[in-house]
């Protein structure tokens, strides 16, 4: 592809930035349980916090942590279009050293797939706890019948290491870029595109407008995405209404700008500000449609959307954005923005036997 695609190179929408496998696990400790989370008490979710934090504190140290409210949201709220299984790993003491998330994709079209988080706590890495974790994981997935594993790594460290030690193949490199919003070119948005008009909600699309938006990220399912075996997704005006839902109750706040022409949604971008959150937004699809690519669209409606993210919240200083490294149009037209290269992310697949 090489007209104006989306930025986010999955569909996952993830509360918090994907952070996949935080661990290096390589013997196997008797002193570990992981044990199944069939719900989630604030318990749970305090402990899981704690391990998440200190895991990105030293893989991510750069990157904001995430808060309790963030994390209990993410364990809690459940997608509309996939189930969650959960693992605590426990050491002899009590103490929680580890957890992994299993997300299982029911829709037609990704119900061969599952997505992986694994953290372990810095000081009990190579402890054999994150292998425990994969193992419960997966032996979970393929009882689900699923083909393919994902999980996302840091471009560097230990956690590529890990992935391909346990026989995951690297099948997609990402970009991580940041854009400072009172510094970015938004000048394009005053460019005049005859024909076109933009148009701009909160939150769940307007009625009028979902069917519109609907088959608008449809589009999606050409977006670069490298080896991996992810699939397609068929949008419909439920499917949007429903994923908004799911931000909502979560907390986070979408914004979403469009591009109308004669009743058609030519494309679109998204933004959320999670939870409690004052000072980074994160950029969710950017999209124009195959049938009104050339046109300067995507520069256009991105620009607006930073006029819009200035004027009603003027507290978030930067947008983060993720592309896929080979989709070299869209690292163009953000990079003529303002975004800047801020850290790189690899995707992880592992292919799993039919049981």
């Amino acid at each position: 592809m090489t007209q104006s695609g989306p930025d986010h190179p999955n569909r996952i929408h993830p509360a918090l930035p994907r952070t996949g496998i935080r661990a290096i696990s390589t013997q196997e400790s008797p002193i570990i349980t992981a044990v199944a989370l069939p719900q989630i008490s604030t318990e749970d979710a305090t402990a899981w916090h704690a391990v998440v934090a200190a895991s990105l504190a030293v893989d991510l140290p750069q990157e904001p942590q995430p808060t309790f409210e963030q994390i209990h949201a993410q364990l809690t709220v459940t997608g509309r279009h996939d189930r969650r299984l959960r693992w605590l790993a426990t050491a002899a003491d009590g103490s929680v050293v580890g957890v992994a998330g299993l997300r299982l994709f029911t829709s037609p079209g990704q119900s061969h797939l599952a997505e992986l988080e694994l953290h372990v706590t810095p000081d009990q890495r190579r402890s054999g706890v994150g292998s425990q974790l994969l193992a419960a994981a997966v032996k979970a997935a393929q009882a689900e019948q699923r083909r393919s594993l994902v999980a996302a790594a840091p471009g560097d460290g230990p956690s590529g290491a890990f992935c391909t030690a346990h026989g995951f193949r690297r099948v997609l490199a990402l970009d991580h870029l940041l854009l400072d919003v009172a510094d970015a070119d938004t000048a394009e948005a005053d460019t005049e595109h005859p024909g076109y008009e933009l148009a701009g909600w909160t939150g769940t699309v307007p009625d009028d407008l979902a069917e519109a938006f609907a088959a608008a990220k449809n589009s999606m399912n050409d977006m670069p995405m490298g080896d991996m075996d992810y699939g397609s997704m068929t949008w419909t005006a439920d499917r949007v209404r429903a994923m908004a839902e799911v931000l909502a109750d979560r907390g986070d706040l979408l914004l979403t700008t469009a591009v109308l022409r004669k009743g058609e949604m030519a494309g679109y971008t998204e933004i959320v500000i999670r939870a409690g959150e004052t000072l980074r937004a994160l950029q969710y699809d950017t999209v124009v449609v195959p049938a009104h690519r050339g046109h300067g669209l995507g520069l256009w409606v991105k620009a607006e959307m930073v006029r819009r993210l200035r004027a009603e919240h003027p507290g978030i200083e930067e947008i983060e954005t993720d592309n896929a490294q080979e989709n070299t149009h869209m690292l163009a037209v953000n990079r003529r923005l303002g975004f800047r290269f801020h850290r790189s992310t690899h995707e992880y697949q592992l292919d799993l036997p039919a049981n």
